[in-house]
C-alpha cells in the first residue's frame, strides 16, 4: 500500500476506535459490521508501516506510535470538519451535529427539553446531547459543548458563565411528620440525610445564612448516591433530608410532595459555566447552540444569572 490508502475514513475510523477503546461498540455506532472496522484499521496500520493498537480480547489500546498518530490526526479531522462547516455556513446553511455534554440530572430534568426547542427552531441543526457527571476531555471526546456544575480546571476551554444553581434543604412532609421539623441546624445532627457520594466534602452540611453567618452541620446517613436524580426519590420517599438544587424538585416542591427546611439556612450556590472547545467555537451550528443556551439555561428555576450576562 502507498499514502493513496491513507483515506480520511481509514483514519475517522482508528481516531473512533482510539477513543472508544472498543471494535464493536465503534462497529454498532457507525451500523457497520466489526470486520469492516477491524479492515480500515488494518489497512491503515500497513499503510503506515506501523502498529497504531494493541488488541486483546476485551479491548485495544493504543501503542506508542498510535498514541503520536491519535494526537495529529485528531487535530486534522477537527479542521477538515471546521473547514467544511465554515463553507456550508458562508452560504447559509447550518446543517450538521452539535455534540453536548451536560451533567445528567440537569439534562433530564431541564436541557433536553432546551434541546427540543432549539430544534424546533433550527430543524436542520443535529444535536447528541451525552450526559454524564464525568468531567471529559472535550477534545478527546469529540464534544463541542460541555455545561458544568461546580468549580472549573479547564483553562484551556472557551467559558461562558451561565449563572449560578441556587440550593435548598428539603424533606418530604411524611418524613417531617415522623422526625419532627428542625429549627436550627443543630437540630439537624439528628435526622437522617441522603448524601451524594461523588460531591467532595458531603460529610458536612455548609448552610450560609443571610447576613453571611456560616454554618457547619455534621451530615450522615444510611443513603448515598452519585446521581440527583436518585437523591430526588429518596427524598420523594421520605427517606431523609438533604440540600438539592432548587431545578432538581422544584415541581416536587410546587406540588407539595416536598417542602423547604430551614428557610433562612441555604445550601451554598454551584456556580453553572458552559465550556466550548475553543476550535470549535467558530462554527455557526455551534454558536447558535451557544447563545441559545446562554439565553435559555438562566430561565431555569434556580438559576440566577451571572452579572457579566447581565
Amino acid at each position: 500500500m502507498d499514502r493513496s490508502d491513507i483515506t480520511l475514513e481509514r483514519i475517522r475510523t482508528f481516531v473512533r476506535v482510539a477513543e472508544r477503546g472498543n471494535l464493536s461498540v465503534v462497529a454498532r455506532e457507525l451500523n457497520v459490521g466489526q470486520s469492516s472496522i477491524t479492515r480500515h484499521v488494518r489497512e491503515l496500520e500497513e499503510a503506515l508501516g506501523v502498529a497504531l493498537l494493541s488488541r486483546t480480547t476485551r479491548r485495544v489500546t493504543l501503542t506508542e506510535e498510535g498514541s503520536r498518530y491519535y494526537a495529529n490526526v485528531v487535530q486534522i479531522l477537527r479542521l477538515v470538519e471546521q473547514a467544511t462547516d465554515e463553507a456550508r455556513s458562508a452560504q447559509g446553511a447550518h446543517a450538521g451535529t452539535v455534540r453536548i455534554s451536560c451533567t445528567a440530572a440537569l439534562g433530564v430534568r431541564h436541557v433536553s427539553r432546551l434541546i427540543f426547542a432549539f430544534q424546533d427552531r433550527y430543524p436542520e441543526i443535529a444535536v447528541d446531547l451525552s450526559l454524564t457527571d464525568e468531567r471529559i476531555d472535550l477534545i478527546r471526546e469529540g464534544v463541542d459543548i460541555a455545561l458544568r456544575l461546580g468549580p472549573l480546571a479547564d483553562s484551556s476551554m472557551k467559558l461562558r458563565a451561565i449563572g449560578q444553581s441556587q440550593r435548598v434543604l428539603v424533606a418530604s412532609p411524611a418524613y417531617l411528620a415522623r422526625h419532627g421539623r428542625p429549627t436550627t441546624p443543630e437540630e439537624l445532627k439528628g435526622h437522617e440525610g441522603v448524601r451524594m457520594s461523588n460531591i467532595a466534602g458531603s460529610e458536612d452540611l455548609v448552610l450560609e445564612r443571610a447576613g453571611g453567618r456560616r454554618y457547619v452541620v455534621p451530615f450522615g446517613g444510611r443513603l448515598q448516591f452519585d446521581h440527583g436524580l436518585a437523591a430526588r426519590e429518596a427524598f420523594a420517599a421520605a427517606r431523609g433530608f438533604g440540600p438539592a438544587h432548587i431545578w432538581l424538585v422544584d415541581d416536587l416542591l410546587a406540588d407539595g410532595r416536598l417542602e423547604t427546611i430551614l428557610p433562612d439556612h441555604a445550601p451554598p450556590a454551584v456556580p453553572l459555566n458552559m465550556l466550548i472547545a475553543p476550535e470549535r467555537a467558530s462554527i455557526a451550528r455551534v454558536r447558535l447552540l451557544v447563545e441559545f443556551l446562554a439565553e435559555e439555561l438562566p430561565r431555569i428555576p434556580g438559576i440566577r444569572r451571572s452579572r457579566a450576562e447581565n
